[in-house]
């Protein structure tokens, strides 16, 4: 019982809130740009990867401009870059877009560490380049407000960009003619294409977008949640978003409440260390949470499709 007290005075805090906010920054922009990408019909398997190369991007960067809004452009910048390729070989090629994207999250776990060496002679993280991290931000106002001023203020400026960048997706998806043109791809590419839409520079268009959202999550792993970079860093991350995006049924709404509840349980996991759990079961927690919600999803959908065959 004392074991589940703690616990319980872990979780019901502030504290515990404010790291749920904080762990499920990348989650949110890596699923973000899953579902522009899929929304037009192509899913980027390679989340993974690309975030990986944009957080070493970003430490490279910042750790020789000395300025670490430059080391971000350098990130996003890498991350649409990768993207980019991905949908060259994919669209111009023809390659299979799930071996491409699997491809480049190989590359990025080995290429980044032999990138590393190359510049600073570490291995296995970049504690010699004196990299930048940006910053964090005390809001106005709301950090005054009790509990809520505790939860909210003094996030790194990646988790509130993050935040906005929920709204900014649903306006582009639903309000604009990209938006729709996308959604048009996605759902009927034939139909699109039959009135003058580019298939094809459309799923460039989602694909370098989710790029850069991507590149956002990788720079937030190397220079806000941690100050440098690590091998592999992302630590599935990029799996667990696309996740989030299937659960969340392709909607940025949805997209955003799966992706919390994903930053909670990896929160969660942290919290559970005051029952003096073995770590290594501990770390898994994040992961079991994904394969319990795609098997939850994988049941609803199956159970949709038996109820419209039925009615048929």
């Amino acid at each position: 019982m004392n074991g589940l007290d703690s616990l319980f005075n872990v979780i019901l805090t502030t504290d515990f809130a404010f790291s749920v906010l904080r762990v499920t920054t990348p989650i949110l922009f890596a699923a973000l740009g899953a579902l522009i990408s899929n929304r037009a019909g192509i899913i980027n398997i390679g989340m993974e990867g690309i975030m990986l190369v944009s957080a070493l991007t970003g430490v490279i960067v910042s750790s020789y401009a000395q300025n670490a809004w430059v080391g971000l452009l350098g990130a996003v910048l890498a991350g649409t870059l990768i993207a980019g390729l991905l949908a060259y070989f994919t669209l111009k090629f023809k390659t299979h877009i799930i071996l491409g994207g699997i491809a480049i999250n190989m590359f990025a776990s080995g290429g980044t560490v032999f990138i590393l060496y190359l510049l600073s002679g570490d291995k296995g993280s970049s504690t010699s380049l004196p990299s930048k991290v940006l910053p964090s931000l005390e809001l106005p106002l709301i950090k005054d407000i009790p509990v809520v001023g505790q939860i909210l203020s003094g996030h790194h400026v990646l988790t509130y960009i993050s935040i906005i960048s929920v709204f900014v997706v649903y306006y582009l998806l639903n309000r604009t003619s990209l938006g729709l043109r996308i959604r048009s791809v996605g759902e009927n590419s034939h139909a699109a294409q039959s009135v003058g839409v580019s298939v094809i520079k459309i799923q460039y268009t989602a694909l370098l977008l989710s790029g850069f959202f991507a590149g956002l999550g990788g720079a937030y792993m190397s220079m806000g949640y941690l100050s440098l970079f690590t091998r592999d860093m992302i630590a599935g991350r990029g799996w667990i978003a696309i996740a989030a995006e299937s659960m969340g049924r392709s909607t940025t709404a949805g997209t955003a409440l799966t992706s919390l509840l994903f930053g909670a349980a990896d929160a969660l996991s942290n919290a559970f260390q005051v029952l003096k759990i073995p770590a290594e079961l501990i770390a898994t927690l994040p992961y079991v949470a994904t394969v319990v919600g795609l098997v939850i999803y994988a049941v609803s959908e199956t159970r949709k499709k038996n109820r419209k065959i039925s009615a048929k």
